[in-house]
């Protein structure tokens, strides 16, 4: 092969090495982004089109249907005129038509989180984490079962490099909101790392808590029934982090576990327990209180045996 021939398909080859890394750049998760994050059990194109469909309807009923407008910002509101001129109408049609064809941001696009079994849905114009509660919220309140692969909705309000110092960071600031004086609250840290080695859940978790400490010493950690959660989910190289509420409620933000019925809680076994404790002290008590009933009239019978003889004695003597 020549020389001229080399040098073209190097180029080539630096032409779509390049064209692809710019794609798959803009098509997956990236620092600065908000969105919500999904997990399944496998089938992530089901959860995908399930994720769509689940959150274009509550953001319909929060937001309104959604409006995608022309490069030029008009409406079809406009078409009022009846005697139009055919140029005017061909141009109209021809601009409608290359505005469509043109890429629009919608508020919900899907894109490569990084991870197998989780997609990210990137947000724009809205509240991530109101809409998931939202969400959420009404599955718990009706029960209704409106998706089968999705497992949890973990919305991203806040992203930044994966790396403790950055964290820290970005944290320090992230939080004022709900942790800083005279802001304060019980909470608890719910920590993921996927495909990222370099930190340790531990280490992650302590700073964190160190850090929302310094925001306000009356923050209490509660692992139980907290006020609020910090969800912080690492993949790779990027730091997803958010602070939601009725974290516990929800099942941990799970929408298969938070539509089956509230099962009742072992108050009834507890009391059942309690309550056979108290009957074995009683009956315990019971029976030390026999015992010392039958040992108080033994040594009654002992004690009236030991009179009888001794007045036997005395009129013995008496005689």
């Amino acid at each position: 092969m020549s020389a001229a021939g080399n040098e073209s398909r190097k180029r080539s080859k630096k032409r779509y090495g390049h064209h692809s890394k710019r794609w798959k750049g803009s098509r997956e998760l990236e620092v600065g982004m908000q969105g919500i994050l999904i997990t399944c059990n496998m089938n992530e194109r089901k959860c995908t089109a399930e994720a769509f469909n689940l959150l274009n309807e509550y953001a319909d009923k929060l937001y309104g249907p959604e409006k995608l407008q022309d490069n030029n910002g008009s409406s079809s509101e406009e078409d009022e005129a009846d005697e139009e001129d055919v140029d005017v109408a061909l141009k109209k049609e021809v601009a409608q038509l290359q505005a469509s064809g043109a890429k629009q941001e919608r508020r919900f696009q899907a894109l490569d989180s990084g991870a197998n079994n989780v997609i990210f849905i990137r947000t724009l114009n809205l509240e991530s984490d109101k809409l998931v509660h939202h969400i959420l919220s009404d599955l718990h309140t009706t029960k209704k079962k409106k998706s089968r692969v999705i497992l949890r909705m973990l919305p991203v309000t806040g992203t930044c490099k994966a790396f403790q110092d950055d964290m820290v960071k970005y944290l320090t600031t992230y939080l004022e909101t709900w942790f800083k004086t005279p802001n304060c609250a019980t909470y608890q840290i719910a920590f993921k790392a996927r495909n990222s080695s370099h930190n340790k859940r531990d280490e992650i978790i302590k700073s964190i808590a160190g850090l929302v400490g310094k925001l306000n010493p009356k923050n209490k950690v509660d692992l139980t029934n907290p006020e609020l959660t910090i969800i912080v989910e690492v993949i790779k190289a990027v730091c997803c982090v958010s602070v939601v509420k009725d974290y516990m409620l929800y099942r941990k933000y799970n929408v298969q576990e938070v539509v089956k019925e509230d099962t009742p809680k072992p108050v009834v076994t507890a009391a059942k327990t309690v309550t056979n404790a108290a009957e074995v002290k009683e009956k315990h008590n019971a029976e030390e209180t026999n015992k010392e009933e039958t040992k108080g009239e033994d040594d009654d019978d002992r004690n009236v045996s030991k009179d009888k003889k001794e007045v036997d004695k005395e009129e013995g003597d008496g005689e």
